[in-house]
């Protein structure tokens, strides 16, 4: 806004005190106008009008409102309180700006006034704020509506989507003590390009090749990392080498993957309703998909107990499946498989859960991200047995990081380990012949 309601660096407390009068005031200016402009307009009729002609008919309809509050305004201050109110109308109100820049990963609301932002990997706080709590929940009500949910008192938790894919989280009292909280997971169009990968150094081109040559020899993989290590946007890579003429069936509790072949069936996992019944969960939509004649079965991320039906695909004939879990290391990964199996409330001996996994699971490709905000595969792994009542893995490459720049960035290098791999001969098999160099290679990494 302009001067009269364009918050201003404080200089002093009485400073602070005017420029939050100042913001007050203009949410209190444009949310009546936002009335107004609702009694005004038939919205019945804004659907099917053509955006651009809408934001023409929007802006004459703001500056009558505007003569009649008798603010006084630049042209440029109009145009901007055009564009906020038609946010309102026919988006997300003020996390629009936000949803149009592409270099925004996570949009984290974590009361009405308090929007951070993740960038590059670094969290950010933004300027960005709602009106109050009635404001915020109002635009959380408008996301989960367009896919059919709801979020009330009754039912204070909800998951959804926005249309470009993104994922949504949002709580409300009286489960969130400073009111609405809303996380946003962004999932744009791009799928991220084996160029790319190597690009950003989340990995070496020889260790893609690899990665590549297991994904066509249909070699069941494990993701595995943490929260925004990137699993999700790893598999959509790796997914890309599936070979054009496959049936591929995925499993989601959101849909988020992006798979580029035309033989796709998508599923996603459905909540029960407020008298708990309706719900889907990802192990009723494994076995249906078992029934789909699927030549691989994709899980965006096991959870829970539909591991055991997972399992019981891969060692089945469905090869060359894929999934994430939430681990921080290949060894771990395994621990939280068996603890999902068991949740399916089987009697099956730890000794047998063990074997089928090690049976199932070709590697681990364990990612992670870095205190600079960079995403690295950690290692690559092949499962070689069970010992000791655990699952042995044994890494054929790995990063190792070996210090931080004075800027901040993790200094290290990926390198083979000397191992070599059980799984070649399956690629040899298939014929696919890597060349040898690719398992002694040292890359160094320096991203200052």
């Amino acid at each position: 806004m302009g001067s009269t309601f364009r918050p201003q660096p404080p200089r002093a407390a009485g400073h602070a005190a005017a420029t939050l009068r100042n913001v007050d005031r203009y949410f209190e200016l444009k949310s009546e106008i936002h009335k107004k402009l609702i009694g005004a307009l038939n919205m019945e009729r804004v659907a099917s009008v053509p955006t651009e002609r809408l934001r023409s008919e929007i802006g004459r309809v703001v500056e009558r409102l505007l003569d009649d509050e008798r603010v006084p305004m630049t042209t440029a201050e109009q145009n901007k309180i055009i564009e906020e109110v038609l946010d309102e109308v026919l988006g997300l109100g003020p996390l629009e700006p936000l949803l149009k820049e592409p270099s925004i990963s996570d949009i984290l609301v974590n009361r009405y006034d308090k929007v951070y932002i993740e960038r590059n990997g670094k969290l950010a706080l933004t300027n960005v704020r709602f009106k109050d709590n009635g404001h915020l929940l109002h635009i959380i009500e408008k996301i989960v509506s367009q896919v059919g949910r709801r979020i009330d008192e009754a039912q204070p938790i909800v998951d959804a989507r926005l249309p470009d894919g993104s994922r949504v989280n949002a709580i409300i009292p009286p489960l969130a003590l400073d009111g609405p909280a809303l996380s946003i997971r962004r999932f744009g169009r791009h799928v991220i390009t084996s160029e790319e990968m190597i690009g950003n150094k989340t990995l070496t081109s020889g260790m893609l090749k690899f990665l590549a040559a297991c994904v066509c020899s249909k070699s069941t993989i494990l993701i595995s990392g943490g929260t925004g290590s990137g699993k999700t946007t790893t598999l959509n890579a790796l997914s890309r080498f599936i070979p054009e003429e496959e049936r591929i069936v995925t499993i989601e509790d959101t849909a988020e993957l992006q798979l580029q072949q035309r033989h796709v069936v998508k599923f996603e996992t459905r909540p029960p309703n407020i008298n708990k019944e309706g719900g889907i969960n990802q192990r009723q939509l494994v076995r249906t998909a078992l029934r789909m004649r699927p030549d691989r079965i994709i899980v965006g991320e096991c959870r829970g107990a539909e591991a055991l039906d997972m399992l019981q695909a891969m060692n089945t004939g469905v090869e060359g499946s894929m999934t994430t879990v939430h681990a921080n290391t290949p060894r771990d990964a395994f621990g939280r498989l068996e603890s999902m199996i068991l949740m399916a409330d089987i009697e099956i001996p730890t000794r047998v859960i063990l074997q089928q996994l090690s049976s199932a699971v070709r590697l681990v490709v364990q990612i992670a991200r870095l205190q600079d905000g960079t995403r690295k595969v950690l290692n690559i792994s092949e499962v070689a047995g069970v010992e000791d009542d655990h699952v042995e893995v044994a890494d054929i490459f790995l990063f190792e990081r070996v210090g931080v720049t004075d800027a901040g960035k993790v200094q290290g290098r990926f390198r083979a380990s000397g191992y070599r791999p059980r799984i070649l001969e399956r690629l040899r098999v298939s014929g696919l012949e890597l060349d040898e160099a690719v398992f002694s290679e040292v890359v160094d990494v320096n991203l200052g």
